[in-house]
């Protein structure tokens, strides 16, 4: 089983924030101070915590407190500057790598906004000592933890305005979004007019999470719950999960799509089930419904990696008289694979190759390949099928 962590980012997500969840989930603030310390920073950077309430919920509030020296008051950093602060440190590697992908995203979302390379940005606020301490902080945290993969709630937007280096911006702020797009993290209002989630926040989540949606299946063992600065009508806390993954097999994140068509022609669902499959769809399947006014209709499902959603519903909104899609993401269990060549009596042929233990296979020869070779050699399917499914036993 494998140790996995999953923000639940319900009333956002600040880099102070992920800080207070994991010293409440059991990181000491000692070890985080020392971690800070090794970046050999030319201010002075110290961490402290206290436990608070929020809205009646217990806790855990880190503050990030800095000295500049008057020759460093003024000073902002280049991306380059600071990985090779990263760099030289004496930190794990797994740190290190973290760190360095949060900031070079970071980077990448500031760039887009502005216009300008990543290596040109100047980090402000999001570049400043407290967002050094907050990435590295809390990639230190979790590798500490012995986190091996991290998930991540979908986001809430937020709104009104926040000031800025650059002036007054609108909530979500524009390098916000630009991550968000970055890493099509999924999101939705809660209706609170507040800025919730921060560049440093996002940076971090779309930098670490391997997914974002629903929890992942886990046995829960510690919640870590940080405090934001904020006090807002609800708790201003983020929870972080911290378990062991009740499968010893892969997941991942899918998106499935369905829309209903009463007015569509089998010959065209066939066609769209093609081109679907044809861009890198998963699986799309159909099914025989009764909709309102007793019509009959078909409900169209496509599975498919979330960054091809777009793709796919271009396909459906063209192709098909639907004027609507729906859609969610789900995670699932997966066997790993593989797809080998057999040689049979018949031919050679594919046959796909699943462990499911140790000595467990499951074994399924590629369709198309036995149907070709038994009409080459005009034979039944399923002595080929046979042939091919023996031939993958013995690989």
């Amino acid at each position: 089983m494998a140790k996995v962590a999953y923000w639940d980012c319900w009333a956002g997500m600040a880099g102070d924030m992920c800080l207070g969840a994991l010293v409440h989930g059991g990181v000491p603030l000692d070890y985080l101070q020392s971690v800070i310390d090794r970046l050999a920073l030319p201010e002075q950077i110290r961490l402290s915590s206290t436990i608070v309430k929020k809205q009646g919920q217990a806790a855990t509030k880190v503050e990030v407190k800095f000295t500049t020296h008057p020759h460093h008051a003024h000073e902002h950093r280049h991306l380059g500057e600071i990985e090779q602060m990263i760099q030289r440190a004496d930190l794990a590697q797994p740190i290190k790598e973290l760190s360095l992908k949060t900031f070079r995203n970071l980077a990448i979302a500031e760039g887009q906004v502005h216009g300008i390379a990543p290596e040109k940005v100047h980090f402000h606020e999001v570049g400043a000592l407290d967002a050094i301490a907050d990435i590295v902080g809390t990639c230190a945290g979790l590798h500490w933890l012995g986190v091996e993969e991290i998930y991540c709630s979908a986001m809430p937007t937020g709104g009104g305005t926040v000031s800025c280096a650059h002036g007054v911006m609108p909530v979500p702020t524009p390098a916000v979004l630009a991550l968000w797009a970055m890493g099509q993290v999924p999101v939705y209002s809660n209706g609170m007019p507040q800025e919730l989630v921060t560049p440093t926040g996002a940076a971090l989540a779309v930098s670490l999470a391997r997914s974002f949606g629903d929890a992942p299946a886990m046995e829960l063992q510690t919640i870590g719950i940080g405090a934001g600065s904020r006090d807002l009508p609800i708790p201003n806390i983020l929870r972080l999960w911290i378990g062991e993954t009740t499968s010893t097999h892969p997941q991942e994140q899918i998106a499935v799509l369905e829309t209903h068509v009463d007015d569509t022609t089998p010959q065209v669902i066939a066609y769209v089930m093609e081109l679907l499959l044809a861009v890198g769809a998963l699986d799309v399947f159909t099914q025989p419904i009764t909709m309102k006014k007793s019509r009959l209709g078909t409900l169209i499902t496509v599975l498919c990696p979330p960054p091809l959603v777009p793709t796919c519903e271009r396909i459906l909104f063209q192709e098909t008289s639907t004027l609507g899609i729906r859609h969610r993401y789900q995670e699932r269990t997966v066997l790993l694979r593989q797809s080998l060549p057999v040689e049979t009596a018949y031919g050679v042929a594919q046959v796909k190759i699943a462990r499911l233990g140790e000595h467990d296979l499951k074994i399924q020869p590629e369709y198309q390949d036995c149907a070709a070779l038994a009409q080459t050699h005009r034979v039944p399917f399923h002595l080929v099928w046979s042939a091919v499914h023996q031939a993958g036993k013995n690989l």
